[in-house]
């Protein structure tokens, strides 16, 4: 199974990325207000956090999440996504996210095939759960939200992107 020592610093440094990139393409695709912003962060963040939790989870999913626990994780991240990101629209956002997630595939696909099958997956479901998290159609605390027909799109390109 890979790990850090697995790839160059600019690649774990994508793979860090990942998780909140997941999440962004899909609040770039449709963005809903500070409510729904606040929620679609949380999601990401849940999701860190059951890994975290989770003694079952993929090894090179928990190898991401603990390294990204750590400030030098998170300041490698930050850095890469403020550099990649910073100064655009949300269009160019999605774009540029659904792109980082293609680069993450082929990425994982080359170096770590025995895990790309269960980082991708992952990937996916940080997407679906950050496009339910938002508010509309729905509640502020939830109860008959609805992915919009944009983040069901977007959905749509993020698991091409990814394969899965």
């Amino acid at each position: 199974m890979a790990d850090k020592t697995s790839f160059t610093k600019d690649e774990w440094t994508l793979l860090l990325k990942s998780p909140m990139i997941a999440g962004m393409a899909i609040t770039a695709a449709d963005p809903s207000g500070l409510w729904g912003l606040l929620k679609e962060s949380f999601a990401g963040g849940a999701a860190l956090t059951k890994v975290a939790a989770d003694p079952n989870a993929n090894a090179l999913i928990k190898a991401v999440v603990a390294d990204f626990s750590t400030s030098e994780g998170r300041s490698a991240a930050h850095d890469g996504l403020k550099a990649e990101f910073t100064d655009g629209n949300p269009a160019d956002i999605k774009t540029k996210s659904i792109e980082s997630l293609r680069q993450v595939s082929s990425l994982l696909t080359e170096k770590a095939p025995g895990d790309a099958a269960a980082f991708k997956g992952w990937l996916r479901q940080i997407s679906q759960s950050t496009a339910e998290a938002a508010t509309e159609g729905g509640s502020l605390f939830g109860g008959g939200v609805q992915v919009s027909d944009a983040e069901k799109a977007t959905l749509g390109e993020i698991s091409s992107a990814l394969g899965v």
